[in-house]
């Protein structure tokens, strides 16, 4: 029988920049459901990658006084340098320069062509959301995501017809075929259905573009909008362009694809990219996860606010898991998470080096020198309810209720340990050690899809009965 296909997506990260711990917060969330989708048997397929065709990433280069093509090809790399600091496991990382996402992004440009007409346009255009915006949806004049006054924007362009497919739209989301978590998210973009969905600008010309970007097909004049052409690489990726068996069996065939994105991007990825498919005459995603932001001093990280925290130094200061646990532990994915230093050492030394570190180290201690045979497990009622959360939790794509739950059982083998004393030679002290054991080594597979190195060190010293600090407290 073959396997259940699994296919996750991140969204695709501008490169006018190096990352930041807000993309790290993003890939560690899909990482955690990938693994968490292979432990169940599944055929997972996970995606991430790079958009380097934005106009943002013009203007980087710009300013750096270098080429476009040498900007994005030293920023992409560093983006995928994150697979090894993170421990992201990955299976491809796409880029929008490459040759099989233009042939992918022109072929569903031209699918769509039916739905596409061109015309005069004037308009407010933010270069950081690569969108047009109306004066009633900006703030005090400003871009509502980027704090920044948009552009006007007056030219020809090509347009899609998005006011064809409200209906059909609102039907699908309504009906949860495409599945928006949380519900506040899938209300959200219900109501902007319900306003009135009007045609959309959906190229730019090569003049406003510097020459780069995609071409217009039969129209090299224009370049494709970023967007229509970066949200194809969920599609690029497996083949779209030559209507690949990839393509087939993980896109059309396949009623698992799971979108992870970031709040701002929504209307992007639950509106025009849905439509856009209509049209093709494609099969849609079937669920979308909206996350909230990693912020610093209550702001959303970015270049410009200099409030960025770099990924690569924290790893290198506190360790892969113990970044990937404070992001996912600290705060409701679907809420924001405001990062400080210092909340991260408070839970770095409550949770990992005083919790889950110091009950492994007493457990192998105690069994050190002892021949453990293990008995019916006192435990088995507790580990086995926190199972059930653990798919619960995770199905809900809830990560800190789920390592709540597995710190939970942490605390109760500690109770467990202070009620039986195994360091007294008793008749059950055998029996105890060997119980705490095993449910530390099921606490290793419960921390597996978010903590995978700690994971196979207790594994490892549960085996070897040889202690070594997994999480030294920080003074």
């Amino acid at each position: 029988m073959a396997k259940k296909k699994f296919y996750i997506t991140t969204a695709i990260d501008y490169v006018n920049s190096f990352p930041h711990a807000g993309h790290a917060l993003e890939k560690i969330q899909a990482d955690v459901i990938a693994r968490f989708h292979r432990l169940l048997g599944e055929d997972v397929f996970f995606l991430t990658g790079t958009d380097e065709n934005s106009l943002k990433n013009i203007r980087a280069a710009e300013e750096e006084r270098i080429s476009v093509k040498k900007l994005v090809d030293r920023n992409a790399k560093k983006f995928y340098e994150l697979k090894k600091v993170l421990n992201l496991s990955f299976d491809d990382f796409i880029r929008t320069t490459e040759e099989r996402h233009l042939k992918g992004a022109q072929k569903l440009w031209q699918v769509c062509e039916k739905d596409i007409y061109k015309k005069s346009y004037k308009g407010l255009y933010c270069i950081g959301c690569e969108e047009f915006y109306k004066e009633k949806e900006l703030v005090n004049g400003l871009c509502p995501e980027h704090k920044v006054k948009p552009e006007l924007i007056e030219e020809e362009n090509y347009f899609f017809r998005l006011s064809k497919y409200q209906n059909q739209l609102k039907e699908i989301i309504e009906k949860d075929e495409l599945k928006i978590i949380p519900e506040t998210r899938r209300n959200e973009v219900l109501s902007f259905i319900n306003s009135g969905l009007e045609d959309i600008c959906i190229s730019r010309s090569a003049e406003r573009a510097r020459g780069w970007g995609i071409d217009v097909p039969g129209d090299p004049s224009q370049k494709i909008w970023v967007w229509l052409e970066a949200l194809s690489n969920y599609i690029n990726a497996l083949g779209y362009g030559a209507n690949s068996k990839k393509f087939q069996e993980w896109w059309l065939k396949n009623e698992n694809k799971l979108h992870v994105i970031g709040k701002g991007i929504l209307r992007f990825h639950a509106i025009y990219w849905p439509t856009f498919l209509l049209s093709a005459k494609l099969s849609l995603p079937n669920q979308i996860f909206v996350h909230g932001y990693l912020t610093s001093g209550g702001q959303k990280m970015s270049k410009s606010l200099g409030n960025v925290i770099d990924p690569f130094e924290l790893v290198k200061k506190y360790g892969t898991d113990a970044v990937r646990y404070f992001l996912l532990r600290e705060a409701s994915p679907f809420e924001d998470l405001d990062f400080t230093f210092e909340k991260f050492e408070k839970r770095y030394n409550s949770d990992l080096a005083a919790g889950l570190g110091n009950l492994v180290a007493r457990v192998i201690t105690l069994a050190k020198n002892l021949k453990i045979t293990t008995q019916n497990l006192k435990l088995k009622r507790k580990i086995d309810r926190t199972w059930r959360d653990y798919h619960e939790a995770l199905s809900g794509f809830k990560f800190n209720e789920m390592l709540i739950a597995v710190w939970d059982l942490i605390s109760f083998c500690d109770g467990y340990i202070e009620k039986e004393k195994p360091w007294q030679v008793s008749k059950k002290q055998k029996e105890v050690i060997g119980n705490l054991l095993l449910a530390i080594g099921e606490i290793a597979k419960l921390l597996q899809p978010f903590l995978p190195e700690t994971s196979e060190k207790i594994l490892e010293q549960i085996k070897t009965k040889k202690t070594k600090p997994l999480f030294p407290r920080i003074k």
